[in-house]
């Protein structure tokens, strides 16, 4: 398990590092889809690896590239600090399965909204 568990962040760094994304839209379902893993103890998980510095080669990378916006950054993590929090509370009482389709939509509809828009 421990190896899988280092592929799937893998994996998250490589799409993070090309798309800005790792978290929900992979760690979270490859830990439910490969491990089992209940939904609500993935999206904690994924929070868990989340908290260290992970970003930060990254965002040098394309800071480095003039490719980072320092200030909304920051501002964004202002909002993100407040919002997962308040998440994290409302998501204790939603059903599992409830908060298993929610996910769904919005991915498909994330998925789908990118396509239109390219």
């Amino acid at each position: 398990m421990t190896a899988l568990f280092i592929v799937i962040g893998l994996c998250a760094g490589i799409l993070s590092g090309l798309f800005g994304i790792g978290g929900g839209v992979l760690i979270v379902p490859a830990l439910v889809m490969a491990t089992s893993m209940p939904l609500k103890t993935a999206t904690g998980t994924s929070l868990g690896a989340l908290l260290l510095p992970v970003g930060i080669f990254g965002a040098w990378t394309y800071y480095k590239a003039g490719n980072l916006e320092v200030r909304a950054s920051l501002l964004i993590a202002l909002g993100l600090t407040a919002g997962v929090f308040l998440g994290a509370r409302l998501v204790q009482q939603i059903e599992t399965q409830l908060l298993q389709r929610m996910f769904a939509v919005f991915l498909a509809a994330m998925a789908v909204r990118m396509w239109v828009k390219a």
